[in-house]
């Protein structure tokens, strides 16, 4: 009987023991989970809040610019003649620095609206590599997501150069008559309500359901950098006309694009289903049909 006794306190004491171990281990699991969403979280702030200063930047060196210039036919010197190039005809120069501002502020705008799926990637690698499977990088996947809005701001700089070509827009790069900003916000209004826009969106807020029909995560960093870029292909479409608004507002227009950015927001991560977009786009058609009547009966 003693030595029953013993076995099974011996017994009891290892199972205790296993157990301290396996809630010590989920506590350390826990806590690497938690240090890991802090570390990409704040890169995510830091990165969203460099690209605001520099927007920001860019929009008090316009403010400076565009005093510079008196008339449609002078020439603008300095900082201002970059940011407002409508002056003159662009040059390389000007090109290339309208698209490195385009890039920026689209990794303004962006980035808040991707943030939970990075999280959750970062979430799902950690465990990944617990298990002995690690996947590529968290920074893969955003880089693509980035490239994909990068192309998009490439294409962005040459609307705004051939639009400036039209005199469809002003030095401050917004619209340059009701016409103009009339057709942009009934075409946006339009979109939202167009199946496109339904199947981008339905993918821009189920993260899981993009990753189930896209296979799930990858380990190897080309499938996690074209899965990032697929994500940012997606949301291009679900959001590419809203950027297009730009246009009516002012591409440069801080209250502008503070409210764009909260709406796609607000659009992507709150559960209202189709809702938002639909009354948005009711909005953005009634507005639109409003200034095209002041055209024609003005």
């Amino acid at each position: 009987m003693g030595s029953i006794s013993r076995g099974l306190a011996e017994v009891a004491r290892l199972t205790s023991a296993m157990a301290c171990a396996r809630v010590m281990t989920d506590d350390t699991i826990n806590a690497t989970l938690r240090r890991d969403r802090t570390i990409v979280l704040s890169a995510i702030v830091v990165i969203t809040a460099l690209a605001w200063a520099y927007v920001l930047w860019l929009t008090a060196n316009m403010g400076m610019g565009s005093s510079m210039g008196t008339s449609m036919g002078k020439t603008v010197s300095g900082m201002g003649a970059m940011l407002t190039p409508t002056f003159r005809p662009w040059s390389v120069v000007d090109f290339t620095y309208l698209f490195v501002m385009w890039a920026v502020m689209m990794v303004g705008m962006m980035m808040p609206s991707v943030t939970p799926m990075v999280l959750f990637y970062a979430n799902v690698g950690r465990k990944a590599a617990e298990n002995g499977r690690p996947l590529a990088a968290t920074g893969w996947f955003v880089a693509g997501y980035l490239l994909a809005w990068t192309v998009f701001s490439l294409a962005a700089t040459v609307a705004q150069w051939q639009l400036s070509r039209l005199a469809l827009i002003t030095p401050m790069m917004s619209s340059a008559s009701d016409l103009f900003g009339g057709f942009l916000l009934v075409a946006a209004g339009l979109y939202q309500w167009s199946p496109l826009k339904d199947a981008c969106l339905t993918h821009c807020q189920s993260p899981l359901g993009f990753l189930i029909s896209r296979g799930g995560f990858s380990a190897s960093p080309w499938g996690s950098l074209r899965l990032g870029a697929e994500l940012g292909s997606l949301c291009i479409g679900c959001c590419w006309v809203l950027m297009a608004l730009l246009f009516v507002g002012g591409v440069m227009n801080l209250l502008w694009i503070a409210g764009l950015t909260i709406f796609v927001l607000f659009e992507k991560i709150i559960p209202t289903g189709r809702l938002v977009p639909r009354f948005a786009g009711v909005t953005m058609i009634a507005a639109g049909l409003l200034l095209l009547s002041r055209t024609f009966w003005s």
